[in-house]
């Protein structure tokens, strides 16, 4: 008979699907929505409002996430905030999580659990559960996540509602996991408050319920760059987004950064993804929730612009073409 190798030093082949199906999810507490959660045929969740939220995201090691760079539990924290994030941006409340995992069988077990921890806590910080999903063997370690959110009463806020002479406002970090990425490529682990904006970021998980109140016309998670962003409303809305570079919020941290390694704060801001800030359009300033900064403007005609002319940089992220 085999020896069981010390828990520390375990791979998932030797734990084996099951048993680890249990250890990462056996005494975790779930909020009042998730009627029945993991270890059944399916998961059910209450939905007050009658209406489910439904978004999906995919993270794969070597594109979305490094393990030299982040730890297991910030990489499940980054898992679970990128998916909740676009819950929020809808105006819904989040409730749960569905996880798909795979990664190969010599992967360390407590990478597993770790990666597993940070989706639990990241999941509750937003009010939601994890309900159930799968694991299964890859040839990479990928996590595939489906968000679900209720809506609360509000009517959905999309990207097609930007209506010319609405104000265009952010909340939440813009540049710092631009910033954080910039300083990891340079070997530098710190200052820790920015790398870890790109190891696992903190959406404004509160705000998104909060703009919908307020009557927001549209809203969009800042995922791939502001610019990016605001041009998947403009295309979606038939309008102009014009952004005034002398309104956007660059903290100092940000700043002292682009001093040292000789970057460009307003760039990062601008063209940087993974911060899962918020950005919205209101019908005028006083629409505005306190905790959001008005950037720009929404106008007649197509496309974002920056300062009133073209942004002469790529706005940000885009797969199969980075």
């Amino acid at each position: 008979m085999r020896p069981e190798p010390p828990r520390d030093a375990e791979t998932v082949a030797d734990v084996g699907e099951f048993n680890l199906i249990h250890r990462v999810t056996t005494g975790r507490a779930q909020p009042e929505t998730t009627v029945l959660g993991p270890g059944d045929d399916g998961a059910v969740v209450a939905v007050p409002d009658g209406r489910v939220v439904a978004s999906k995201d995919l993270l794969v090691e070597g594109v979305h996430f490094r393990l030299d760079w982040s730890t297991p539990e910030q990489v499940g924290r980054k898992a679970a905030a990128v998916n909740l994030a676009d819950v929020v941006a809808m105006g819904a409340l989040p409730s749960a999580l569905l996880v798909g995992f795979a990664c190969p069988p010599d992967t360390p077990a407590a990478v597993v659990e770790g990666i597993m921890s940070g989706l639990w806590d990241e999941a509750a910080t937003a009010g939601a559960g994890i309900v159930g999903g799968d694991m299964v063997s890859s040839a990479t370690l990928v996590i595939s996540i489906t968000a679900l959110g209720d809506m609360n009463g509000l009517e959905p806020v999309t990207r097609s509602g930007a209506l010319v002479g609405d104000v265009v406002a952010v909340t939440g970090r813009l540049g710092w996991a631009a910033a954080g990425l910039a300083v990891l490529g340079r070997g530098f682990r710190s200052p820790v408050g920015i790398v870890n904006a790109q190891r696992s970021p903190e959406p404004p998980y509160e705000e998104g319920p909060r703009a919908a109140e307020a009557g927001a016309t549209s809203m969009i998670d800042v995922s791939d760059g502001l610019l990016q962003d605001l041009a998947h409303i403009a295309d979606s809305s038939g309008v102009a987004i014009d952004v005034r570079t002398d309104l956007l919020p660059l903290h100092s941290r940000l700043l002292d950064v682009a001093s040292a390694l000789g970057g460009d704060a307003r760039h990062w801001a601008l063209t940087g993804g993974e911060d899962h800030a918020l950005a919205a359009t209101f019908p005028g300033p006083k629409a505005v929730p306190p905790n959001w900064t008005t950037i720009g403007t929404v106008r007649a005609g197509e496309g974002v612009t920056v300062d009133g002319r073209a942004y002469e940089k790529p706005p940000g992220w885009e797969h199969w073409r980075a």
